[in-house]
């Protein structure tokens, strides 16, 4: 009589379990990149890292970046991208500023200044889903649209940051304040993407807008969310930037900060086609770039070769993504 039983399954190899762990976790790769250039910069310039004033200088290349690009991978985990980032970043301060002229106290002109880029983003995402506008030209039009207008209201001058001393240190002026705020930002959004509902139903319908539809989920409210969340993030960091330097530019922030932030998102595994993404990558991302940009001005590495670099990146980072999604793909069918 033939024995029966539950047949074991197939004992895989140590290399397979290896692909498997760097498969989940992408951020490895890229956190082992970012180790590696702070060793060769700290090589290169002792000072890099070995003094109090280099790591508050380094941590303010990277928090903007990493907070902004926080809201971005939201939306790009759904297929969406907001152009007009940048330009809410310059744009929040000023709301702030006038707020206080007009008498208010100035917790509550950053609240107001939250509430404005809230209602932007708002616009962007129901032009965006209802009018089935392209995200990439609502908030193209967004963004050249609030720089006439950030230029218009504030005379192309620069103002003084509002607010008490003890008020700006907390949100941007003391040293180590903005990557305080990022990490913390940071923080919520991981469990916000990995442990909620509205995480995980972002990133179903990233991956198959139709299927998420169809088993109930509210795709039109999740992208309309998540501009709201990515133009609030923006307008946030413009403000902590204004108090970090005691001024309100109206000429900062810009495409530059923008296509930071997409880059940091980028470099850390989020895909552009939609459906996967991860907030730790974003900040480990922009802890990249911030390393680049202030180990190049340290060893005085002409500024140009940034952009070039950044440019790569991109490019062999998408490469990469694509490949390691296909062999994630492959690994679930065996």
């Amino acid at each position: 009589m033939a024995q029966t039983g539950t047949a074991e399954p197939p004992r895989r190899s140590s290399a397979g379990v290896l692909l498997d762990s760097i498969l989940k976790w992408r951020e490895i790769s890229i956190l082992v990149v970012a180790v590696l250039l702070i060793a060769y910069f700290e090589v290169e310039n002792r000072d890099f890292l070995l003094t109090s004033a280099s790591l508050e200088n380094l941590s303010q290349f990277i928090a903007p970046a990493a907070i902004i690009s926080f809201g971005e991978i939201m939306l790009m985990i759904g297929g969406e991208i907001d152009l007009s980032a940048g330009m809410i970043f310059a744009f929040a301060p000023f709301v702030m500023h006038f707020a206080v002229l007009a008498g208010l106290p100035a917790p509550v002109g950053l609240l107001l200044a939250l509430l404005a880029s809230g209602l932007i983003g708002l616009v962007n995402g129901m032009v965006t889903v209802f009018l089935r506008v392209p995200s990439f030209v609502t908030t193209l039009g967004t963004m050249f649209l609030l720089n006439g207008l950030t230029l218009t209201l504030s005379a192309g001058t620069p103002v003084d940051a509002p607010g008490s001393p003890g008020f700006q240190a907390f949100f941007g002026h003391w040293g180590y304040s903005e990557i305080c705020w990022a990490v913390a930002i940071g923080l919520l959004m991981h469990v916000l993407l990995r442990n909620t509902r509205w995480g995980l139903h972002t990133v179903a319908s990233g991956g198959n807008p139709l299927g998420a539809a169809e088993t109930g989920i509210n795709v039109k409210r999740l992208k309309i969310g998540n501009f709201v969340l990515s133009a609030v993030l923006s307008g946030f960091v413009g403000m902590l930037e204004g108090f970090r330097i005691s001024s309100v530019d109206p000429q900062a922030g810009g495409s530059q900060i923008m296509f930071l932030a997409v880059a940091s998102g980028v470099i850390g595994g989020t895909s552009l086609a939609g459906g996967s993404g991860t907030i730790i990558g974003g900040l480990i991302g922009a802890t990249v770039l911030g390393v680049l940009n202030d180990g190049f001005t340290l060893i005085g590495i002409n500024a140009f070769t940034f952009n070039i670099i950044l440019g790569a990146a991109i490019l062999i980072a998408m490469v990469f993504n694509i490949h390691m999604t296909r062999l994630s793909r492959l690994g679930g069918a065996r």
